[in-house]
């Protein structure tokens, strides 16, 4: 029974988020949709990363098995036949040994948020970006980020009802750029905890409005309380980008 690797891109406005949910619209039950009527099998695929509802995604990545060995064009070609005319597409599809697993095979996450800022509100971008209509200082946003960077705990910046089994994971890059009005915050992990990206850029958002400083940031880290968290930032802006593995 082959397996295949899928890359799959979606705009999550209007679904649950990946993870199939009874009644409702999500991008796992979409796919899995999409296979049923390209070759008729019922199956459930693995998604490497369960982005929330209105989370968008470049790079999400699954597996399937399938029981007759079809060539990877042919499934990618056949999958956007079926997913048509929804906002997901297959950009890639590779046939990958029984042992690969989208989501525990995974050596690193990477996620992008953009915020534009600017007066104006936003036309092309709305749900894909957040607005912020106030200057937003980046570059000490930027400094303020590195004190997340490394091995933490990070209960202050994860969702209460988190399944993670322990609030200590390494952050590998944390990063704030400004292009022109937009604002674009990078982050890269091994994996994540729930709202974990949302809740760092909401923080980062204080520290651009001037609301919190670096030493602010720092004490709610190390108050390990979620209490101590500022607003989390809305789901429009978070983007996964791409997900590793090991060659």
């Amino acid at each position: 029974m082959p397996r295949y690797k899928l890359t799959i891109e979606y705009c999550g406005t209007g679904y649950v988020g990946w993870q199939r949910q009874d009644g409702q619209p999500s991008i796992q039950q979409s796919i899995e949709t999409a296979i049923a009527g390209f070759c008729g099998e019922t199956l459930l695929i693995q998604g490497a990363g369960r982005t929330d509802a209105g989370v968008h995604a470049l790079g999400q990545v699954a597996h399937a098995d399938l029981s007759k060995d079809w060539p990877a064009e042919r499934v990618q070609g056949a999958l956007n036949a079926h997913l048509r005319p929804q906002k997901i597409v297959v950009t890639d599809v590779k046939i990958v040994p029984e042992s690969f697993e989208a989501r525990f095979s995974a050596v690193k996450r990477h996620y992008r948020y953009r915020i534009v800022n600017r007066r104006a509100p936003l036309t092309l971008d709305r749900n894909l970006a957040l607005h912020v209509s106030h200057p937003l200082d980046a570059d000490a946003m930027h400094a303020a980020a590195q004190v997340l960077v490394g091995k933490h705990d990070f209960s202050t910046f994860r969702f209460i009802h988190c399944q993670a089994p322990s609030p200590v994971k390494t952050v590998d890059h944390l990063r704030v750029s400004r292009f022109g009005e937009e604002i674009e915050i990078t982050c890269s992990a091994r994996s994540f905890l729930h709202n974990q990206v949302r809740s760092f850029v909401g923080a980062l958002k204080w520290v651009g409005e001037g609301r919190w400083s670096a030493v602010d940031l720092r004490h709610a880290l190390e108050a390990r309380d979620r209490r101590r968290c500022a607003p989390v930032a809305a789901a429009c802006g978070l983007y996964l980008t791409k997900v590793d593995y090991p060659e």
